[in-house]
C-alpha cells in the first residue's frame, strides 16, 4: 500500500490548505478536515479526468493508498487550542505555557527538541486516554 504523506497548515485567512510532500495534490477549506476532503476530490477527479481523456496516471492511484497527515506546529496547537490550552500542554511537556502560545501564535518557532517534546507529550495522552475505560 502507496503512502501519501501530507501537510495541513492553517492559512493567514482562517481556513486551512493541505498538500502532498511528494505528490501533486493539495487542497484547501474552512476547516482541516474540509481541506482534507477538497484533496481527496481533486485526486478523484485527476483519476476520473485521466481515463476520460486516456492519459495515464500513477497505478498506485488505482489501488490502495493511505495519506499520512502531519500538522506544522502552530497549526496543531490553533486547531485543538479549544481542547488543549498551553497550560495543559505545558503540564504534559515541560514546555512553558507562555512559550507554547508564543508557538501557536507564530511569535516563535519552536526548535526539534521542543517539537519532539510536545509530540511525544500528546502521544502519551492519546495512549493513556485510549486505555481508560467507564
Amino acid at each position: 500500500m502507496k503512502r501519501i504523506s501530507a501537510i495541513i497548515e492553517k492559512n493567514a485567512d482562517g481556513g486551512y490548505g493541505v498538500y502532498c510532500i511528494d505528490e501533486m495534490f493539495s487542497g484547501m477549506g474552512d476547516t482541516a478536515d474540509a481541506a482534507k476532503d477538497d484533496m481527496k476530490a481533486a485526486i478523484q477527479h485527476y483519476v476520473d479526468t485521466c481515463r476520460e481523456d486516456g492519459y495515464k496516471y500513477p497505478e498506485w492511484l488505482d489501488g490502495e493508498y493511505e495519506i499520512v497527515y502531519k500538522f506544522d506546529t502552530q497549526s496543531l496547537l490553533q486547531y485543538y487550542a479549544g481542547i488543549i490550552t498551553p497550560a495543559a500542554l505545558g503540564r504534559l511537556s515541560g514546555i512553558n505555557p507562555k512559550q507554547l502560545w508564543n508557538y501557536m501564535h507564530g511569535r516563535a518557532k519552536p526548535r526539534e527538541a521542543q517539537v519532539k517534546k510536545i509530540e511525544a507529550a500528546l502521544h502519551k495522552l492519546g495512549n493513556e486516554l485510549t486505555s481508560i475505560s467507564l
